[in-house]
């Protein structure tokens, strides 16, 4: 089940605020609980079981931590956390990973010439929906609670309610447990925080129904038409620049405005990321749930920046390869992520004496837009070796048939070169709906709701509605 349908805006959400603000409150976390599991379970109730699984085993190892003297049950606790990391992980491995081992020891076999001893399965792992991110979200609970940065959770429901809240479940943010602690304790329902979530929906759904899917028709068009002139293949890059910024803070937009339906604050997920004037400023604006997470959870046990530039370097580029592989099961993410970790290294290592931080902030930020575009086509590319190939069309280094010029007349159209238009002045220009919904006023509510109704009569005539973060 996905926001930006029918089912959901129609029947589910209507009767889930329904019945959560019939429900007193001790039952509340409980009744959110079951409805998470619903909208989970929806397109595979066997889904339900690995989260569950995991739910069951984190509860239980931070509930060990949390009990355990620190000081006489050192091996108990370590013991547990070790568990706690190495069950979610093996999930991870297992059905999101275990396809791409397998097909690369197979094709490795093949490259020194050992044949007929592959491993062929009878079946492949299908990627349960957003197991990247409940599994990441659990995991950081039993880590926090053996550092103590957070007490363990004595309320299994509680609990259940913090890894499986469907408002962020599937695609983020990614909330860690000190931050809505106190929230599933006690939290306040009130007209302002709700007007306020439903101004955010409304704004998030504009995103994703209206800009997102616009520009993400161009980009399908352009990233299978195989090689272009250098224009159009800029165009399509930067289409799926705006097509995945407005799908996953679009989305993002929603799930926050949804918490704040049901009472929850989370945190803000992205901060006007095109904005930024550095790679290493992009990645402190875009998916700012999962660089924390990174930051906390990987970076700084590294090392962080404690052990000299060239460790900082190194340990910059080792993060960014495995959140490129937290992504996917690819190595185009790896080459994304690698890319992503080599320039915030560089960034690190050269610090001001960087050409590119003399030039005047318009500059650079167009340069760094126009590195994370380069950089996006790895994302994007069904294949390495598409990627190639699309990168040598956006410098000009492929040669082009002229039945190529035929994509012009399907992506050059006026419905599509205005919402183009109107991505660029919201990207560079608008303000973010994180803070432009921070004080309602009545012209406020009257463009959130004309927006909200285009939206909504665009998607009773859209059949191309994905949500990319989907896949991860």
């Amino acid at each position: 089940m996905v926001f930006s349908s029918h089912l959901f805006l129609f029947y589910f959400l209507p009767l889930s605020l329904g019945l959560y603000y019939l429900m007193p409150d001790r039952g509340k976390n409980l009744l959110l609980t079951i409805l998470s599991y619903l909208f989970y379970g929806w397109s595979n109730p066997l889904f339900t079981l690995l989260m569950f699984f995991s739910t069951v085993v984190d509860y239980i190892c931070g509930w060990i931590i949390g009990t355990s003297d620190q000081d006489k049950d050192i091996y108990k606790r370590k013991i547990a956390l070790i568990t706690s990391i190495v069950t979610n992980l093996s999930l991870l491995a297992i059905f999101k990973y275990s396809n791409f081992a397998l097909e690369n020891y197979n094709l490795l076999l093949s490259a020194v010439g050992i044949e007929n001893q592959g491993i062929e399965l009878g079946f492949r792992f299908i990627l349960p929906l957003g197991i990247s991110f409940y599994t990441f979200q659990s995991m950081s609970y039993t880590i926090d609670v053996y550092r103590n940065d957070a007490e363990y959770q004595k309320s299994f429901i509680d609990f259940s309610c913090y890894v499986s809240m469907f408002p962020q479940l599937v695609a983020g943010p990614i909330i860690r447990f000190q931050e809505v602690a106190n929230q599933l304790a006690v939290r306040s329902h009130t007209l302002e925080k709700f007007s306020r979530g439903v101004a955010l929906f409304c704004l998030g759904m504009a995103k994703k129904v209206i800009l997102a899917n616009g520009c993400g028709k161009i980009a399908d068009v352009m990233f299978s038409a195989g090689t272009l002139h250098w224009f159009d293949s800029w165009y399509g890059a930067v289409s799926y620049a705006f097509q995945i910024y407005f799908d996953f803070s679009g989305y993002s937009d929603m799930a926050i405005g949804l918490g704040l339906m049901f009472g929850f604050v989370f945190p803000k997920n992205f901060s006007s990321p095109y904005k930024s004037a550095s790679i290493t400023e992009f990645w402190r604006r875009w998916h700012i749930s999962l660089s924390t997470w990174l930051k906390e959870y990987l970076y700084f046990p590294l090392g962080g920046n404690r052990k000299g530039q060239t460790r900082t370097a190194f340990n910059l580029v080792i993060v960014m390869f495995l959140g490129g592989l937290w992504h996917g099961a690819s190595w185009n993410f790896i080459v994304w992520g690698l890319l992503h970790g080599s320039l915030l290294g560089l960034e690190r290592s050269m610090g001001r004496r960087a050409f590119y931080f003399r030039l005047r902030r318009p500059l650079r930020i167009g340069l760094t837009f126009l590195l994370v575009v380069i950089a996006w086509v790895f994302f994007r590319a069904e294949t390495f070796s598409g990627a190639l190939t699309y990168l040598y069309s956006m410098f000009g280094l492929a040669a082009v048939p002229e039945t190529s010029l035929l994509v012009r007349g399907i992506v050059y159209q006026p419905y599509y070169n205005l919402v183009m238009a109107i991505a660029g002045i919201v990207v560079w220009a608008a303000p973010q709906s994180w803070d432009w919904t921070r004080e309602l006023t009545i012209a406020k509510a009257v463009i959130i709701g004309v927006v909200m109704l285009l939206a909504l009569s665009l998607l009773t005539l859209q059949s191309y509605n994905p949500f990319i973060y989907f896949n991860f």
